[in-house]
């Protein structure tokens, strides 16, 4: 594509405003063109929202409003308030970031392509998408797909690692737990939530719980079915998760397993390795869909194997969002 490709933001929620400060960069202005940003809320509250983030710090740019427009500093954006995307004219979109978190029925997911656009991505779950796709696992099913679910930050972080492992030593079970920081979905005080655990106050305590991710990664490699199992828990953090992982391999290991790692991932934009001790705050606004912490690696006899790694679910899920959105505008039929 000769020009840059034209996306919307449909939601100006975590992601939406993760992904318009990742397309803010001088590399992404090159490649793409936001021309219109949609939110129901207020767009000075959408404007203050993105000035200062709570997660990220400020926005180095200025920010200003007016009727219908946000500003970051000389570039104008086009800034709609409606809840319904068929009463705006989107023919000049290539893709629709739908971050809205409510594209769940198949009216909702297809709204952007009734208003004219070329394709419509999911950031999150969603059973009315076309596909489900996770960039480095199953990504080269796009096909003709024009309504895609990018899936969950936690399926990205699992899903490649796997497919790897997988392809490079073959597994023969495994057993993943993400270690995930609280989001919206989770209650600051108690009070009824989707279950007895998610009613409990997010910051205060570690919360057992079910992740989409479980049958997310089974669709995207169904041949994991009946070896894989997969747990979370919540934790009081703002940002940034991990994921904890025993897998068993089918042939035992011929080096260490770290030594695999880095010759197996050397490079990667989606799996990164380090080598020093750290903590999550250490990967905040990394773009890899999983960082894997390379003092954690643990054996135990010669196949089995303890992997832990740790992934921005904000920044790195928005990064694949990104990626999926050029793959869906770039194709050729």
């Amino acid at each position: 594509m000769s020009r840059p490709i034209r996306v919307f933001i449909n939601g100006f929620g975590r992601i939406g405003r993760t992904i318009f400060r990742q397309l803010l960069t001088e590399e992404a202005r090159a490649r793409f063109d936001i021309v219109g940003v949609n939110d129901i809320a207020p767009l000075d509250t959408c404007a203050y929202l993105l000035r200062y983030d709570s997660v990220y710090g400020p926005l180095p740019q200025p920010v200003e409003t007016g009727q219908g427009w946000l500003s970051i500093g000389a570039q104008r954006i086009r800034f709609f308030g409606t809840a319904d995307l068929r009463k705006l004219d989107l023919r000049d979109v290539d893709v629709v970031l739908e971050c809205t978190g409510r594209a769940q029925d198949r009216a909702t997911a297809e709204a952007g392509l009734d208003a004219g656009a070329g394709n419509v991505l999911i950031s999150g779950p969603s059973s009315a998408a076309d596909a489900t796709l996770v960039i480095g696992a199953n990504d080269r099913e796009l096909g003709k797909a024009r309504i895609v679910s990018n899936a969950s930050c936690t399926t990205n972080a699992i899903a490649p690692l796997l497919r790897s492992l997988d392809l490079g030593l073959g597994i023969e079970r495994a057993h993943v737990t993400t270690i995930h920081c609280y989001t919206g979905s989770q209650p600051t005080v108690d009070r009824p939530g989707s279950s007895l655990e998610r009613s409990r106050a997010a910051a205060v305590s570690m919360v057992p719980t079910t992740t989409s991710a479980a049958d997310q990664v089974m669709g995207i490699l169904p041949e994991f079915r009946g070896r894989l199992s997969i747990a979370a828990v919540r934790v009081p953090c703002l940002s940034v998760s991990a994921i904890d992982a025993t897998i068993q391999f089918v042939e035992s290991l011929d080096q260490t397993m770290n030594d695999f790692l880095r010759e197996a991932f050397d490079g990667s934009r989606l799996i990164g390795l380090v080598e020093d001790p750290c903590v999550s705050t250490d990967f905040r606004a990394r773009p890899e869909s999983l960082v894997i912490a390379l003092p954690e690696t643990q054996t135990n006899g010669t196949r089995q194997v303890r992997l832990f790694g740790w992934y921005d679910n904000e920044w790195g899920f928005s990064a694949r969002m990104i990626e999926m959105a050029e793959r869906l505008a770039v194709r050729h039929p």
